[in-house]
């Protein structure tokens, strides 16, 4: 993705101060490193940056102005004045509010209750980072599409196809038509068939996943809409997509992959979507919902022998 889209990309609403520290997470990776640079300054000190004139804060980075005021735009602010204004109000949270007990570091000698908080941490700090840098415009054109598609596919593997076959099954019980693919022959073969009405979303932690690209590309390329729900909104998924949803960016460790982290922040937005789709489509989606359980209702009766 080139500079230009990236910018485009994170034009619209300047996110709330909360939202900073998320947006710096997960834009910090696809930036120039005196880019990054300037986000990680003003993540890690935002009382001390807020008092910085641009000039200022570019000698403190070792970078220059024109740096320090594209950084604030791709994260989202219209310029330095009103990335300032955020780091003041978020300053001022962290001032009134108390630090987190634990971290999300989980060492090999842990206490099963420490492992417990420190993951039911950092799956907040995951699910709070995601719904902050959620484009909500974008969200809404998803949901729009799928609203209306003949045909939904969807594609992911490893973890990211369990989240695919998720989002499958939420739709089948609104009365969508869905699949799930895992299988990268299979997801290509059905790609070649989709057409315009359709629409195709492609889940990707990395953004790379060749297996989860080719399908996308194959339905981009026969004009049906895309949708890439991914934790790098610049990586090669981007190119073929014609939505991006973007997941929080959680940091790996030896005993917590990211696939973890990754994927509760990917069924965070899977739900949105579905409570997206449901509401525009009401008259149609409570009725299946309804038929549903009643269809699967005895199944969970319990009997007396």
């Amino acid at each position: 993705m080139s500079n230009e889209v990236k910018e485009t990309f994170a034009k619209g609403t300047p996110p709330a101060p909360a939202a900073l520290a998320a947006k710096v997470r997960t834009l910090a990776p696809s930036m120039t490193r005196s880019m990054q640079r300037v986000a990680e300054a003003v993540a890690a000190d935002p009382a001390g940056c807020a008092a910085l004139t641009v000039t200022g804060l570019a000698e403190l980075t070792g970078t220059s102005e024109a740096t320090v005021v594209r950084t604030a735009r791709l994260l989202g602010y219209p310029g330095y004045r009103d990335l300032r204004l955020a780091l003041a109000g978020l300053a001022a949270q962290q001032q009134s509010g108390r630090a987190p007990a634990v971290t999300a570091d989980i060492a090999v000698d842990d206490p099963l209750a420490d492992v417990v908080a420190k993951l039911a941490y950092d799956e907040q700090q995951t699910l709070a980072d995601t719904a902050a840098g959620l484009d909500t415009v974008q969200l809404g054109a998803a949901v729009a599409s799928l609203a209306a598609a003949r045909r939904v596919d969807v594609y992911g593997v490893g973890a990211s196809g369990l989240v695919a076959q998720d989002l499958t099954q939420k739709l089948l019980r609104i009365g969508l038509i869905a699949h799930a693919h895992s299988d990268p022959h299979l997801a290509v073969t059905n790609a070649v068939q989709l057409r315009a009405k359709d629409v195709a979303v492609a889940i990707t932690h990395s953004g790379s996943t060749g297996d989860v690209i080719e399908p996308l590309r194959v339905a981009f390329d026969h004009g049906a809409t895309t949708i890439a729900v991914t934790g790098r909104p610049d990586g090669p998924v981007a190119q073929y997509a014609d939505h991006i949803l973007t997941t929080s960016t959680a940091r790996e460790s030896e005993l917590r992959p990211a696939a973890m982290s990754s994927r509760t922040s990917q069924l965070l937005v899977v739900d949105c979507l579905f409570i997206g789709v449901a509401q525009r489509t009401y008259e149609t989606a409570a009725p299946a919902l309804s038929a549903s359980y009643e269809a699967l209702a005895h199944r969970h009766r319990s009997t007396s022998r």
